[in-house]
């Protein structure tokens, strides 16, 4: 899981937003700033399509090495080396469409779904009392790649109606999302089952900061 905001990529400018909720798979590539393992950057740069794409060609380029009085029949099999992507791209990395529905319970992916809603409401909920918000609605924004085959990358990021922005987060709540955000039953890879299921990709958690009661506010400061 990545934590999105201004203070965790090189490129907080890529993250300008018009509406809410801001998708971020395939409209920008961001560069993390901080506190990443290296897994997690393997599998952001691994999500850059044109990288894939030379993975899967990267055969070829070598059989044109070793043999080249063949170079240039090699170079001249687009078909073969457009089907193997597809391949590589639909079958390897993903399930089929025709597949997705059947992967996770439709009442058990109901639950799950649930379960993201009351945890990314109390996460909102710290964080508007944290920042002593009064009005306003936020948004916890949970974006995954549909990747189903290889490690889950998961973005997460707060957004707000008013500006609209993606909130820069403190150090202390980016460690409130990843402690509270995915755990049994609820994991990342769970999710990325629910979404394949469903076909979709992006889960958008709302909650009006006007709704949070007195009471609420003080139990999130003390917790």
């Amino acid at each position: 899981m990545f934590v999105v905001s201004p203070a965790t990529v090189w490129n907080p400018g890529a993250l300008d937003m018009q509406q809410v909720p801001r998708r971020i798979f395939g409209r920008v590539l961001l560069i993390p700033r901080r506190g990443l393992p290296f897994g997690l950057i393997w599998r952001m740069v691994f999500e850059t399509q044109m990288l894939r794409f030379m993975a899967v060609l990267a055969p070829f380029v070598v059989a044109m090495l070793i043999w080249r009085d063949s170079a240039l029949s090699i170079a001249q099999a687009p078909l073969v080396m457009i089907a193997l992507i597809m391949f590589f791209e639909t079958r390897v990395l993903r399930i089929p469409k025709e597949r997705r529905a059947n992967i996770i319970d439709p009442a058990e992916a109901e639950r799950g779904l649930d379960l993201l809603q009351v945890r990314g409401r109390a996460i909102l909920t710290r964080i508007a009392a944290g920042r002593k918000l009064t009005e306003g609605t936020l948004h916890l924004v949970v974006e995954q790649s549909d990747m189903a085959y290889i490690t889950p990358l998961t973005f997460v990021s707060v957004q707000s109606e008013v500006g609209p922005e993606l909130l820069r987060l403190t150090r202390e709540e980016e460690t409130l999302i990843r402690r509270k955000l995915f755990g049994v039953p609820l994991t990342e890879r769970r999710l990325l089952k629910i979404n394949l299921s469903r076909n979709e990709f992006l889960r958008d958690v709302a909650l009006d900061v006007r709704s949070i009661s007195a009471h609420a506010r003080l139990a999130a400061l003390a917790g």
